[in-house]
Formats: C-alpha cells, sequence, structure tokens
C-alpha cells in the first residue's frame, strides 16, 4: 500500500498548530487506511441513494446497515441541516441574534431543545433573553424526564465557573456572559477562523473540540466567512481513527494528517478504483475529514478488531433506526451549491 504523495514536502507552512518541516518522513498506513476511503464513497453512495428514493437499506455493507454513522460531509447531517435552515437562517440576520441563536442551539445540540424553547418563547431572540425563562423551560422539561442534551459530545457542567448544580443553568449563565461581553463583534471582526478559535477558547468550559465546532457552526451563517480548508482541530475520536489508519504518524501531527487527507482525496479514489460522488462539487474539508476519522474508527471496532485506536473501544453503540422524515437539503447560501441541489431533487 503506497500514499499517493511525494516523498519530500518542501517548506510547508500550515496553520499555527501545524509544524513547519522542509522534509516529512510520510505517516504509514495499516489496512484501515484504504478502508477510510471505501466507507466514506459508501457513506456517501448511501446519502444519494435516500435521496433518490431508493428503499432501506440502501447498500450491501452489514456494518453500515446495522450502525448508526454520520455524513460523510457535516453539513448534510440532520442536526447540522436543521441548525443551518431553522436556526441561522430563520429570524433576525443582526450578528447579535445570529451569534446567540447559533450558541444557544449548539449548546444543548438537539432539535427537539430547541422547538421546546420555540413553542414556549413564541421567538427565540437575545433582545428578549431571560435567564430565569429559559431556565425554568428547561427545568419543567427534565423534571417530565425529557433529555434536552445530544449525546454526540459531553458538555462539562460548569459548576466550577458558574456555582449552579444544573449544568443547563451554567450553561446559560456562559451564554449571557459571551453576550454581555460582545463576543459576536470579536467573531465578526477576527481576521481568521484560527482568531476565532482562540477567542471562543477564552470562555469557561469551552476547550479546544468544542471551540472547534463551534468555528466551524458560525462560519455556515454570514456573520464570517472563512474557508473550511483554513483550520482543523483532531478530537478525541477523530485521534482513535488516526491510530487505527496509521501505524506510525512518521514526521506528521494529526491535524496535518487530516489535511494530508483532505487535499490528496481525489488522488486516493482514483488509486482505489472508487468512484466517489462529492457534494455537488463540493470536495471533503477539513471538518469532514477529520469526522470521518471519528466514523472510521467506530467501524474499524467491527472490520479491523485487531487495530487498536487510544481510547480501546471494541464496540458501536449506536444502532441505525430508519425514519420516514425527509430531510430537504440546504446548505449556507455562500457555497453556490443549492441551485443545483434543488434541480437535483
Amino acid at each position: 500500500m503506497e500514499l499517493v504523495v511525494d516523498n519530500i514536502i518542501e517548506e510547508v507552512t500550515l496553520q499555527k498548530n501545524f509544524q513547519i518541516h522542509k522534509k516529512m518522513k510520510l505517516p504509514t498506513p495499516t489496512e484501515a487506511y484504504d478502508t477510510y476511503w471505501r466507507f466514506t464513497a459508501e457513506r456517501q453512495n448511501i446519502f444519494f441513494r435516500k435521496i433518490e428514493g431508493e428503499s432501506f437499506p440502501w447498500t450491501d455493507d452489514e456494518v453500515l446497515i446495522k450502525h448508526k454513522f454520520t455524513n460523510a460531509y457535516r453539513a448534510s447531517d440532520r442536526v447540522s441541516q436543521f441548525l443551518i435552515k431553522e436556526v441561522i437562517y430563520k429570524g433576525d440576520q443582526s450578528p447579535e441574534e445570529v451569534f446567540f441563536r447559533i450558541i444557544l442551539f449548539k449548546t444543548f445540540n438537539k432539535i427537539e431543545t430547541w422547538k421546546l424553547l420555540q413553542k414556549q418563547l413564541k421567538e427565540i431572540r437575545y433582545s428578549e433573553f431571560s435567564f430565569s425563562k429559559y431556565s425554568k423551560i428547561l427545568d419543567q422539561a427534565i423534571k417530565k424526564e425529557k433529555t434536552i442534551y445530544s449525546g454526540a459530545y459531553i458538555m462539562t457542567s460548569g459548576k466550577s465557573s458558574f456555582g449552579y448544580p444544573k449544568k443547563h443553568k451554567n450553561h446559560l449563565m456562559l451564554l449571557d456572559l459571551m453576550m454581555k461581553n460582545q463576543t459576536y463583534k470579536l467573531v465578526r471582526d477576527a481576521k481568521s477562523i484560527q482568531e476565532v478559535f482562540y477567542l471562543l477558547k477564552e470562555f469557561p468550559t469551552i476547550g479546544d473540540f468544542l471551540a472547534y465546532q463551534y468555528c466551524i457552526d458560525l462560519n455556515y451563517s454570514n456573520l464570517i466567512d472563512f474557508s473550511e480548508m483554513d483550520f482543523v482541530f483532531p478530537g478525541p475520536g477523530a485521534r482513535d481513527g488516526i491510530r487505527k489508519c496509521f501505524s506510525d504518524m512518521g514526521d506528521y501531527n494529526e491535524s496535518e494528517i487530516i489535511r494530508l487527507m483532505a487535499e490528496k482525496q481525489n488522488e486516493e479514489f482514483k488509486r482505489l478504483n472508487i468512484p466517489f460522488q462529492n457534494l455537488w462539487g463540493r470536495d471533503l474539508q477539513l471538518i469532514d475529514c477529520q469526522n470521518l476519522f471519528c466514523e472510521v474508527d467506530k467501524y474499524s471496532r467491527v472490520i479491523h478488531p485487531n487495530l487498536k485506536g487510544i481510547s480501546g473501544r471494541t464496540r458501536i453503540k449506536q444502532i441505525y433506526k430508519p425514519t420516514k422524515s425527509k430531510i430537504e437539503y440546504w446548505y449556507p447560501p455562500k457555497w453556490n451549491i443549492n441551485k443545483i441541489v434543488k434541480n437535483y431533487e
């Protein structure tokens, strides 16, 4: 197995958390490296087969039939689609209100929680924000044994920073602090996505992974407009996936490996003779390649049980359950693909 990259990369200048090398020893791939590309292509095939109206299971891959995996493109996932269509681009488009809606939604990252707040409040606006009112609505939901947070990633409680025993109260206080500090202005005026990343990290409970996710979500809006190829930060799942795809990282760090995947995607699909239908002309971006490492980590627990990542997990917990609800896909208008998507449908 041979990576389709030059053996020597001269004076590659990368983002802040990348190292600069005049000569770089390439990472050593395992059998999971080719699996990364095959998984990516088949997961994207499933995406298009669903759109075309084909019936479940959409694939012959038994692991993909049985277990839940995110889309190859992050923006195509159900929660991201809701965020883009129903949260970001519906309502007041002032920087203050857009920032407030995005951070509020992503704090819980759950469509049902957003709909609950919307139903009780009629309209979600920072200009009418009330800590006690929002907190009371969520308190009542918890009493009814409703889950208000997504299980996609763990949110730290924030108790040490804000003092409340219930974490949703601390998170509402965090959101209020960000708004009172006029963070939306700092974000709007940022010169790079890295600057946004470091701005967000200044706040309690927001670590590296969450700050990067928020950067991508904010970048869907008109508040900022940076390339998704500018910056990446690997989450814990991606780190596991990288360790399974490479037995030795060579002179590369994790962020550089993700960039390598994004830059060489078309060559690798060609090498493996895998037809890949991208997102209506949009290649996989750094955020997508980062997420795919996370998904391939899970997939490899079944396909390559001999490969051990960092966490040592051996099972895929989430079982896939088909739903009848159809998503009408719509992406940030600045991507200039929505007209093609509409024509495709």
